[in-house]
Parts: C-alpha cells; sequence; structure tokens
C-alpha cells in the first residue's frame, strides 16, 4: 500500500532540517518551533522527555564543544515520519583542539499534526563514530574491535 505525499508533512520536515542545519546556541530556544512540549529524545546517551530537556542537551553540546553542526545528508518522508540521515560536524575542546570531527547517524522522527516532533530517536554508533576517537578509550575499543573481527 503507497500513501500519498503530505505536503504539510513535507514542509515541516524542510522546516525541521532547515532548524537543525542552520542551529545556533542563540536559537536553541526556538526548538519549541519543532518540538511538542511533551517530546521525547533518545540517542546512546540520553533519553529524555520534554521540550526543556532537549533543549537543555542541546545547550550541553555547544558547552561542550567547539563549532558543532548537523548536515543533513537524506531524508524519507512516509505519513506522519521521517528518517533523516546526517553528518554531526564539531572539535573537541579538550583534546585534539582544532581537529574537525565527523560524526554519521541518523534520525526517527514522529510528527503531530502540527508538524512537531514528538518523538526524536537518533541511530548511532557510539563506539566506531565516538568512543575510538577519544584518547585511552579509544585504543580499548580499537583493539576489542580488532580482537573481535580478528
Amino acid at each position: 500500500m503507497t500513501h500519498s505525499p503530505n505536503p504539510a508533512t513535507h514542509q515541516a520536515v524542510s522546516t525541521i532540517v532547515q532548524t537543525f542545519e542552520t542551529l545556533s546556541p542563540e536559537r536553541v530556544a526556538q526548538l519549541g518551533t519543532i518540538y511538542a512540549p511533551d517530546a521525547r529524545f533518545k540517542d546512546p546517551f540520553n533519553d529524555v522527555q520534554s521540550l526543556d530537556e532537549i533543549q537543555r542537551i542541546f545547550r550541553h553540546m555547544y558547552e561542550s564543544l567547539e563549532n558543532p553542526r548537523f548536515v543533513v545528508t537524506g531524508r524519507v518522508v512516509e505519513g506522519a515520519q521521517c528518517f533523516l540521515t546526517w553528518e554531526f560536524r564539531f572539535a573537541f575542546q579538550k583534546f585534539k583542539t582544532g581537529q574537525p570531527q565527523c560524526i554519521l547517524g541518523a534520525s526517527h522522527l514522529v510528527l503531530d499534526d502540527a508538524g512537531r516532533i514528538t518523538l526524536h530517536r537518533d541511530y548511532w554508533d557510539a563506539a566506531e563514530e565516538l568512543y575510538e576517537k577519544l584518547p585511552v578509550v579509544g585504543g580499548l575499543m580499537r583493539w576489542l574491535k580488532h580482537r573481535a573481527n580478528g
């Protein structure tokens, strides 16, 4: 069964993509335009439910990393859901300062009737995309990966 495209959902997803790609510390307060007040956000490190908690996570991102930004590389929209693929570009503040980093991931979003996100679930491999880049832990993760594949 095929669903006919909903122009309102496609417009909402375009707005969401633009918001993520142009997000800045000053714009975190405006996330209420794309998230429902009781939205749930889950990623490998967080599982929160409320706009305030989601804003806290994004504020922490800007406090902890240098120049974090999202580049959406693909999207699939089906009914009131969408799946975005993205690159998260940043630099660490404490080590490898200024060295560009990139995490590849995807987000599953469920939208309400107003086109706001009610569920945001991020999928990315924390071991490969983050832990292997950290000192000490990175060496251990690479060794474990080699042993598992060896």
